[in-house]
């Protein structure tokens, strides 16, 4: 029986192969090019979405747009006055050029058809109905904050589509105008460290206005009384010190009731988004949809998404996985290419998904594989089959799990081929008795009390109680210091002041010209010192300190020297910070080979994260974070921590980090940077 089971899979796999190999034949004959997406298949299965209903909500974003709110985008619509089509997809998934136009030739009518990412209105356009789209959506991005939400951005578009074409036009260019002159509408939500702010700020409001009222009043009136040069003053008849103290202390009181009953109707937000909370249906219809699709066959494709496999590269791997679950030792394979999205059920946690999908396939065993479409990552789990699968996926090629430059620059990421090489891998795998895998996966934060904000009154604003008795110290004792000075001066009778100035404080995220020449004089002498003879440097560490000599030696033929770093701009002395750390840590035997994508200065890199790096938009790119920016920071703070440059002429005018040529190659690692380095001074 065995072997006949065998001899039939290895016919089958044969048939799979010849099959496959004719595909490819007649593939390389169209003039489709390899390497590349197709909206083909995503503009069919949107179509008939729309045939159906003219309002598609994905299932791919449940957190912030549940699938529940598509009757809310429908009631919207009918306010346009013309027949509106309304697709509401992942940003990612709507970067192929002209999917409204493939989708609306393919449903073949008429109307205003309009695309929604996971923020607001992306694009849109009018098919033989007279709607001003364009002038529309301008409104919609202008008037708006970026948190507003798509749901409300569709409102606003919908409204300036039924005020008519020119009022939207002139709506449209006074929203751009005004957004250009730098009156950008405020955020609508806050986030949880700024609630806990705000609980912090409370409580120390509560304890620090009123005792400063009691410790500054008194002192402030007998610094009057006896100030030099004023006239004696008499007690009058029946007055009495502690009738004062009594006063003061019960308008102490009255100031702090009153403080913390203002303070919730000051601070009334309850929630960070606008997103509403998602109902159970909502966080498992993609999955239900995912299962059911694997349930059918070993590989499903997102339809929502660009097409990544042709149908040679779908039958290879079909092939591939037959002759490995025929194999000993070998099971079952499932493939989902599907996105990975911060907003999805999962939380963009692949292994998450993986077990979800598990569950939902009744606990089945097998090799899970999740492929990104989109971003292009490849993750693979082992679920009960008898694999030594530790090693040969900790150890996974990065060429494999995350691409190369190569496929980077490739639209469909080279998933075919990194697919084929991982079923290969996957062929070689050792068989054993005892299969590793991957354990429960980590808990994704609950998606339905996700954004719901803390109580006012709760976590920091027990500690706002302590800082705001030390805050009012700290400023009783530093009134006490000026009233000091002024009373020296008075004594003096020196009508004039001395001036004061504050001590600077540089922020990491944007730290001044002079400090990042201090900071790069520091680490270059600390370099110098840490390398000594050279004797035991190793390959990394020379590679290191010769590209930064590389920069040095710039300085010193501009008519500088080591210690004199003034004529290099903010970039190279960024640069000379990072690669002098670099080379005192490979010295010092420490494996690292990046720094912190979102800041370089806050050193090395402990993983890698999707992370948002501007405050407009909701684009994010794949960083390598330090383990402060890793465990300490919430996603919305990402645009704040993120390295700034200061202008050449103006220090106010700061600079995104890696939008200079020479510094974008920091998430790329300590190599990469130097030989972007060597490049740019042209040494070899």
């Amino acid at each position: 029986m065995r072997a006949a089971t065998k001899k039939n899979g290895a016919f089958r796999a044969r048939l799979l192969t010849l099959l496959a190999l004719l595909i490819a034949a007649f593939a390389t004959a169209t003039p489709a090019a390899r390497g590349a997406t197709s909206t083909d298949p995503q503009a069919a299965y949107l179509a008939a979405r729309l045939r159906t209903d003219p309002v598609y909500v994905t299932d791919q974003l449940p957190r912030e747009i549940p699938r529940s709110t598509a009757p809310d985008f429908a009631k919207l619509a009918q306010r346009t006055g013309v027949p509106t089509y309304v697709l509401v997809l992942p940003a990612q998934a709507t970067t192929g050029v002209g999917l409204l136009d493939a989708v609306q030739e393919r449903l073949g009518k008429d109307g205003l058809y309009v695309l929604i990412d996971e923020s607001t209105v992306t694009e849109a356009k009018a098919y033989g109905v007279p709607a001003p789209a364009e002038d529309a959506a301008t409104v919609a991005f202008y008037e708006l904050p970026y948190d507003a939400g798509p749901l409300r951005s569709f409102e606003r578009f919908a409204d300036a589509i039924a005020q008519g074409a020119e009022k939207a036009a002139a709506r449209a260019e006074a929203a751009r105008e005004k957004y250009g002159e730098g009156d950008e509408p405020a955020d609508l939500y806050i986030g949880p460290s700024d609630r806990e702010n705000q609980s912090t700020l409370t409580g120390m409001a509560v304890t620090g206005v009123p005792l400063l009222m009691l410790l500054l009043v008194p002192y402030v009136r007998r610094w009057w009384r006896r100030r030099p040069g004023a006239a004696p003053r008499k007690q009058t008849k029946g007055e009495s010190k502690s009738s004062g103290i009594w006063i003061l202390g019960a308008l102490a009181l009255a100031t702090a009731v009153a403080i913390a009953l203002t303070a919730p109707l000051v601070f009334d937000q309850t929630r960070s988004s606008a997103s509403p909370p998602p109902r159970a249906i909502d966080l498992n219809a993609r999955l239900d949809r995912v299962a059911k699709g694997l349930a059918e066959g070993p590989v499903y494709a997102d339809p929502e998404s660009p097409r990544v496999l042709d149908a040679a590269q779908l039958a290879q791997l079909h092939s591939r996985i037959e002759k490995f679950s025929s194999s000993k030792g070998g099971g079952p394979v499932f493939v989902a290419l599907v996105p990975q999205i911060y907003e999805d059920e999962s939380q963009a946690d692949e292994e998450a998904f993986a077990a979800a999908a598990r569950d939902k396939l009744g606990g089945k065993d097998g090799v899970y594989i999740v492929a990104d479409p989109l971003d292009g990552y490849i993750d693979v789990f082992n679920y009960g089959l008898g694999l030594d699968t530790y090693s040969a996926f900790f150890d996974l090629p990065e060429s494999i799990s995350y691409g190369d430059a190569k496929s980077d620059e490739a639209d469909d990421h080279l998933l075919g081929e990194r697919l084929d090489d991982l079923m290969v891998i996957l062929d070689k795998t050792a068989r054993t008795d005892e299969p590793t895998t991957p354990g429960d996966p980590y808990p994704v934060t609950d998606p339905i009390a996700e954004d719901e904000l803390r109580p006012l009154y709760y976590g920091e604003f027990w500690s706002g109680l302590f800082l705001g008795v030390l805050a009012a110290l700290l400023f009783f004792g530093l009134a006490a210091a000026v009233l000091g000075i002024a009373r020296t001066l008075l004594r003096r009778r020196n009508p004039v002041p001395l001036p004061t100035s504050a001590l600077p404080q540089v922020s990491p995220a944007a730290p001044s010209l002079a400090y990042l020449r201090e900071t790069a004089k520091t680490e270059i002498r600390a370099m110098t010192t840490a390398f000594g003879t050279g004797e035991t440097a190793d390959a990394r560490s020379l590679d290191r300190y010769e590209a930064t000599m590389v920069l040095v030696d710039e300085a010193s033929a501009a008519g500088g020297s080591g210690e004199d770093l003034d004529t290099l701009r903010p970039a190279a002395l960024v640069v000379i910070i990072v690669l002098a750390r670099a080379t005192r840590a490979a010295l010092a035997g420490e494996d690292t080979t990046r720094c912190c994508g979102v800041n370089p200065l806050h050193g090395p890199a402990k993983s890698s994260r999707h992370v948002r790096v501007s405050s407009e938009g909701s684009r994010r790119r794949m960083l390598p974070l330090c383990d402060r920016c890793l465990n300490d920071t919430a996603p919305n703070d990402y645009p704040a921590l993120l390295l700034t440059l200061p202008g050449p002429d103006d220090e106010s005018e700061r600079t995104p980090y890696h939008e200079d040529d020479l510094l974008s190659a920091v998430p790329e690692g300590f190599t990469k940077l130097g030989r972007k380095v060597r490049e740019s001074a042209h040494v070899h």
